[in-house]
């Protein structure tokens, strides 16, 4: 079931911004891994590490669940790991994806990431996904998402206003991101739709069309 909310009017050129992990690439599984062995080289409870996780970056999460730790050298590990799940662990990208991705026109979308962008190159490597030639990643901003500055910084580097641009994300700290940008936002993946969400689809494969039809509006 869609929903459908008033969007800002565009006004000009058209691009599509997208979230990666659970909008493109299915990373659920693997996330879930990562968080369990770092909870287990600290002695913590997984599945609580992992609950915090979700709803937090990985340096309110130390704060939460290890605040006895030094935060630099938890994220170093969590790092080591993730790295590590790159090279060896199974991804999948969703329904549709790579059969959207090819048919946006080149130019006309960007990845806006809270990762960062070689294991993006190396997730979409090993789904097929075709790479865009923007990516705004974890490296590219001071405040991540759910600060509208990640979604900013792309609209400026593709150089078209906030007003012109679709934010497709499947999570409530992106959602918020891209909302106080001043962008249409679109929720996927999920089937409760974000708050805040102009439309929402259960899946990127049922939100194809009518983002194909966004890009080519403008």
């Amino acid at each position: 079931m869609r929903q459908d909310h008033r969007s800002p009017a565009p006004t000009g050129r058209r691009r599509v911004l997208f979230d990666v992990d659970g909008t493109l690439v299915d990373a659920l599984d693997n996330q879930r891994r990562v968080w369990h062995s770092w909870a287990h080289q600290y002695g913590l409870d997984a599945e609580e590490v992992h609950r915090v996780a979700l709803r937090t970056r990985p340096l309110e999460t130390f704060a939460l669940v290890a605040p006895g730790r030094d935060p630099e050298e938890c994220l170093a590990a969590l790092h080591a790991l993730e790295d590590e799940d790159v090279r060896s662990g199974e991804y999948a990208a969703y329904r549709g994806a790579a059969e959207l991705l090819t048919a946006l026109p080149a130019g006309s979308w960007a990845l806006v990431t809270s990762n960062y962008e070689h294991r993006v190159r190396g997730r979409f490597a090993r789904t097929g996904l075709p790479f865009p030639a923007l990516i705004v990643d974890a490296a590219a901003v001071t405040e991540g998402k759910p600060s509208p500055a990640p979604y900013l910084l792309a609209a400026e580097r593709l150089g078209v206003q906030p007003q012109d641009c679709l934010v497709v994300e499947d999570a409530a700290s992106g959602v918020a991101s891209g909302l106080a940008a001043g962008m249409t936002v679109w929720g996927v993946n999920t089937a409760v739709a974000p708050a805040g969400v102009h439309r929402h689809f259960p899946s990127l494969h049922e939100a194809a069309a009518d983002i194909l039809a966004f890009a080519a509006a403008g």
